[in-house]
């Protein structure tokens, strides 16, 4: 188990990347073929981050295999610092395949016993976490295993003994874990974080609450100090104890909003450490999610800074 020596970075993401295989249409003899890309929230989060001109970074293991080395060349090429990614020879890296038919598109995962998957306390890189200014992990980043559970809950740990801000994706997967323990981690993980992102759907499932407004109630009260509720079409709620804004969505002709929630929070983010104040961020994270949906899959659509800011001046 290997990683190389990581730099100082404004934000550290943390969670499980992923290896896609999208499929794509028969050709003239019936034949299949698949599109390689990638996916995993944190990771994509990090890339729509370091696309905005954040320094980020990856916490993770992968496999030594060629689906951990086509993510490391991705994040290479992204400007995403890869010191704290590790590398086991002894367990793969996580992948999954879409498919599509008249329904729509299906999603098969191969996951289990992934390198990240098997990620512990002990795996968790103090030190850089330490030099951060932000924290991002994700609620998949502890639905993955309980090992990786704890590593989220240690990470999370030392970032709040060090001053470092903790952002937490609630991005609810209930294939992977339970309701009710999906409910009781989360909320406690929301509980010691600075920035809450939940999407309204993920609230709705893990509070049994329907308005908006009261689901931001709901996070304030935990404790964390800054919630963005993702309404999709709606936009977004911002949320502190002494406000409320509603960010009306920019008008794109949407295709695919696979990555957009993952978007929106390494934008935010990016904003954020670029100095930004909460309003300004989540207005120019809203403009990057909406540019994420006009193309397939979920990191290749990803804006760059120019793309978002021409959104931004045509959007009033």
């Amino acid at each position: 188990m290997s990683a190389a020596a990581p730099a100082a970075v404004d934000i550290l993401c943390m969670g499980e990347p992923m290896l896609e295989l999208n499929q794509r249409p028969a050709d003239a003899e019936g034949r299949v073929s698949y599109l390689e890309g990638h996916g995993g929230d944190t990771s994509n989060a990090a890339v729509a981050a370091a696309r905005q001109g954040a320094r980020a970074g990856y916490i993770t293991a992968i496999g030594e295999d060629r689906p951990g080395r086509s993510l490391l060349a991705l994040w290479q090429r992204e400007g995403v610092d890869t010191g704290t990614v590790l590398r086991r020879a002894d367990a793969p890296t996580g992948m999954y395949v879409v498919t599509h038919d008249a329904e729509g598109h299906h999603f098969t995962f191969y996951r289990r016993d992934s390198a990240a998957s098997r990620y512990g306390v002990q795996d968790v890189p103090e030190a850089a976490i330490r030099a951060a200014r932000v924290l991002h992990v994700s609620g998949i980043s502890q639905a993955i295993s309980t090992s990786a559970c704890d590593a989220v809950f240690h990470a999370i740990a030392v970032a709040k003994a060090a001053g470092v801000r903790v952002s937490y994706d609630t991005n609810l997967r209930l294939a992977l874990w339970p309701a009710r323990r999906a409910a009781a981690v989360i909320h406690a993980a929301v509980a010691e974080a600075d920035i809450a992102l939940p999407s309204l759907d993920d609230a709705q499932a893990l509070t049994g609450i329907e308005a908006p407004e009261a689901i931001a109630d709901f996070y304030l009260r935990l404790g964390c100090p800054l919630v963005l509720l993702k309404c999709g079409r709606d936009g977004v709620l911002l949320a502190t104890p002494e406000t409320r804004l509603c960010i009306p969505p920019c008008r794109v002709e949407a295709v695919d909003a696979t990555g957009a929630g993952d978007t929106f929070a390494g934008a935010f983010l990016a904003r954020t450490m670029l100095g930004d104040a909460p309003e300004a961020a989540a207005r120019y994270a809203n403009a990057a999610a909406a540019l994420s949906t006009t193309g397939f899959g979920a990191v290749a659509p990803i804006p760059h800074r120019a793309a978002v800011e021409a959104l931004l001046q045509t959007s009033g």
